[in-house]
């Protein structure tokens, strides 16, 4: 436990923070779902709708901090090349 007033400020902040930032990573991971549930049903007009709400979650969960920039771009650039796939 906290000993100090600052200490226990920071320990509430790390609480508030903690909620909004399971609820930022579990939308990411919906979103990223989304699409690959409408990839793997061969749906390309549904996996865009779905990617055109996914990359910018992803995006600013990696300007945010939450994913690395590497890693979201990495994901987006994946997503699009399976979306890519479905169109031949």
């Amino acid at each position: 436990m906290a000993n100090t007033t600052s200490a226990r400020k920071a320990a509430r902040k790390i609480a508030r923070r903690t909620v909004i930032n399971k609820a930022r990573r579990s939308r990411v991971r919906g979103a990223v779902t989304k699409v690959e549930e409408a990839i793997a049903a061969g749906d390309r007009n549904k996996a865009l709708e779905a990617m055109k709400e996914a990359e910018p979650q992803l995006m600013s969960a990696a300007r945010r901090g939450q994913l690395h920039r590497n890693t979201a771009s990495r994901k987006v650039s994946r997503l699009s090349k399976r979306i890519a796939k479905l169109a031949q």
